[in-house]
This record gives C-alpha cells, structure tokens and sequence, in this order.
C-alpha cells in the first residue's frame, strides 16, 4: 500500500466487520499507511476533500425533513419551510472547495504520468477507475429496490420520490467525470495563459447567466455545468502552481468574493440559497450560475489563508490517519449517505413513525438533530467500510485499458444516463421507459469505457 501522489488514497485492506478488533485494525492499518506518506504531499488538499465531502453528507441530513401533517406523513425541505436558514447554504454549499481540490489532484496526476511517460487513454482509465465502480454498486442497487418496490405494488409515486432522492449524489459524478476527461485540455490552457484560462471560463459563464435571464434562454442556461465548474476547477491548477498570493491578499480575495455574492443576491436576479431550489423557477445550481463561482471565491480564500498552519497541524500522525481514513472511503461515503438517510426512515415508519411527530424547525426539532446526524454516521461508516474495498480496488495489471476515445465515448453515455436518474428516478421521466434506458446507458457506457469487468475481479 502506498499513499502517493495520486489523488485518492491507494489503501489494500478489507475490512470483514465493525467488530472493536475490526475497528483497531483499521485504525492502525491506516495508521501504518499515513506514516509512509512522502513528505512533500500537500496533505491539506486530501483534508479538505475529506472535510467538504462530510459537510456535504451532514447538510444534505440536514435540509432533509420529514414530518405527519394531519395524520399523513410529510417530506419536506428544510431551505422551504424555514426560509431564515437559506444563509447556512453559504456554509454547507462547499462543492467548490471539491472541484477546486479536484483541480490540484488532476494536475498532480498529470505532472505523474507525464513523468512517467502515460498516455492520455492511460491517465484516463485510472481517474475513470475509482470514480465509477462504487457508482455502478449504488446505480445497481436502486433498480434491485426499485424493482422490488414495483412488484410489491408500491406507488409509482413513491418508487419515484424515493430513487430520485437517493440518487441525487450522483449529478456530481456526472460532471465531475466530464471535467476529468477535459482537464489534460484544461491544464494545457492553465500552462499556456494562466489566469486568463480563469477568467474566460468565468466570462462566458457571466454571458450564460446574461442570456439565461435578460434574453430567457433558459436551456443555455444548463451549459454552466462546464462554464462554472470548469472555472472552479482552474484555481485548483493555480493552488498547484503556487500563483496565489500570501495570506492577507487571499483573505483580500475572500472579501471580494463574498462582497461579490452579497451583491449579486442583494442587487441582481439571484436567490439566497447556494443548493437545492428552494425559490420556485429559480436556483443557483440548478443550472449553476455564476453565484457559486463568487462562492467558491470566498470560501477558498479564508481556507487556503490557513494553509500554513493546517499543514503543520497535519503533521499529527493521529489527524492525518484519520484524514486517509476518510479519503480511503470518501466516494462510498458520500453516494450512500442518503441511501443511508432513506433506509432509516423507511424503519422508523414502519416502527410507528417513531421522531417524526417533531415539526421541522422548532426549537424541539433542532436540539434532536445531533442525534438524528449521529444515528446516520453510526451506520453510515459501518455500510461504508463494507463497501469501499470496491472503490481502492485498481485495475488489474493485465487488463486491456480501451483506447481514449472508446473510454469519452463511454463516460458520455454512462454520465447521461446517471444525469436521466438522478433527475427523474425510476419510474419518472419524458417518455415511458426512460428510466430503463438510463439503466442502459449507464451500464453500456461502463461496458465501452472497461470498467465493468472490474467488478467482478478480485485484486
């Protein structure tokens, strides 16, 4: 095992149970790997990937209310009910902080198999490796649920309601495989023209918002997934490059961010919450604007004003092993927190709808939270050390990487068709069977890119 320069952490271990042996042989397991990790590793990109994917998973545990109204039990949005919490999205929205580690990661990778003299379809395969075979598990345990569901005769409506949430974690994959396939292009552009890579992806995501709301070209709108986090995606080249600037100039550039925020919301179009679409017809990511570009401004700034100081505070062999820990699982963590989420309340409903006589937002409901939140990470890291062996796996060594264009043409199709799930569900869609040939579109494309033959390897 090795704990490297790539982007994610190259653990080996198998973890059979959540027994206290179990759990002391993790910890010195990953203990053992974080001591071997090379000194000039920047431990605190693998920290905030760690970080971010958590406040992602507690906020989405968070906004996600359910509650009887009138004998009926209700789900409901926290961001809806209780409008006077949207602020907290500034917070808890932390997916720019992903995309811009993603974007430092990637050129780490690339500078790797540049050294090592890989080619592009060789470079690919590896990133497309980790990301996609914890996604396919998920992919393939909702249609097994769905289909359960369906022939016990649960309501296309709740078959629906139920896949779609548990499938919402998926819409980040989808873009962020796009981005891997273009970053090579993207880290091109960062070497020749440097910032300017930036700001032209920030300027046409301004004229995609222009357009979006001044000429009510709406669909154009759905082009900002590349515009935005594509932009996001640059100052993780630059955080790599070492072209940011000392502490008080990047706590300069925070307060632009968020003064910039602050404006759009205050002075523009632009709703207050940073996820999910609480106000009707309108969001910031759904498409993205250019909101979340200010956002990730702001938020990056005052973290990487830290720098310092959390690298030496890394160099604690007790945080940084608890740091691999979570990078180790990291994927499986964050697609199957609400898998997670739904289950329990699934039994709890069942058990007589045991916590969800609380109505969301008063006092009563959030002195519970903690408990609710620490109820879903005691059996979400159980679930998650089960099934991350799936995501350390690597490629085996004799296995036939397909050609380049073969893996894009691939994830294009597997990314539609997780996009076609995660925004319908099973049982949703256009037309009838849209769900089945997304299912389709999926496993075809994991076929076209080699990935799922992986499956069924043993390392």
């Amino acid at each position: 095992s090795r704990y490297a320069d790539g982007a994610a952490a190259e653990v080996q271990w198998f973890v059979p149970g959540i027994q206290q042996g179990d759990r002391m042989q993790i910890w010195s397991q990953a203990s053992r790997l974080a001591a071997q990790t090379p000194a000039e590793r920047n431990r605190y990109v693998d920290f905030l990937r760690a970080v971010s994917i958590l406040v992602v998973v507690v906020g989405h545990w968070l906004i996600a209310t359910a509650h009887y109204v009138d004998g009926t039990l209700t789900p409901g949005h926290l961001l809806k009910s209780e409008p006077g919490t949207q602020w907290l999205t500034w917070l808890f929205q932390v997916m720019p902080i992903f995309f811009i580690v993603g974007g430092y990661s990637n050129a780490v990778s690339l500078e790797s198999a540049r050294r090592k003299g890989d080619e592009y379809g060789v470079w690919l395969a590896a990133r497309l490796n980790r990301l996609v075979a914890p996604l396919l598990i998920l992919i393939i345990a909702w249609s097994a649920i769905a289909l359960v569901m369906y022939l016990v005769d649960a309501r296309p409506a709740v078959i629906q309601f139920t896949t779609k949430a548990a499938l919402i974690p998926t819409w980040f994959l989808a873009i962020y495989i796009m981005l891997v396939i273009l970053a090579p292009a993207a880290y091109r552009a960062w070497r020749r023209f440097g910032f300017a890579s930036f700001w032209a992806f920030v300027a046409l995501a301004v004229l995609t918002d222009i357009a979006f709301f001044a000429a009510d070209l709406r669909w154009l709108g759905w082009t900002n997934y590349f515009w935005v986090w594509l932009a996001v995606h640059q100052l993780g080249f630059a955080w790599r490059d070492g072209r940011l600037s000392s502490p008080v100039m990047l706590l300069v550039y925070s307060a632009a961010g968020f003064v910039t925020l602050y404006l759009l919301i205050n002075q523009g179009p632009y709703p207050l919450a940073m996820v999910g679409s609480p106000d009707e017809g309108l969001s910031n990511t759904r498409p993205p604007k250019v909101t979340l570009i200010a956002l990730g401004i702001f938020q990056f700034g005052l973290l990487l004003a830290l720098e310092g100081p959390m690298r030496r505070a890394l160099d604690s062999l007790r945080l940084w092993t608890a740091t691999v820990l979570i990078n180790s699982m990291i994927m499986t963590l964050y697609l199957w927190h609400i898998t997670i989420m739904t289950l329990l309340g699934t039994v709890l409903y069942f058990a007589g709808g045991f916590g969800f006589g609380i109505e969301p937002g008063t006092p009563a409901w959030w002195w519970t939270r903690p408990i609710w939140i620490g109820v879903l990470l005691l059996l979400l890291f159980p679930a998650a050390f089960a099934l991350s062996p799936l995501e350390r796996r690597g490629r085996s060594p004799g296995a036939k990487i397909p050609s380049a264009a073969r893996q894009i043409a691939g994830a294009i199709l597997l990314c539609l068709g997780i996009s076609l799930l995660a925004g319908f569900g099973y049982g949703g869609g256009m037309f009838a069977g849209q769900d089945i040939a997304s299912f389709a579109l999926v496993v075809v494309g994991a076929e076209l890119s080699g990935l799922l033959p992986r499956l069924r390897r043993t390392t």
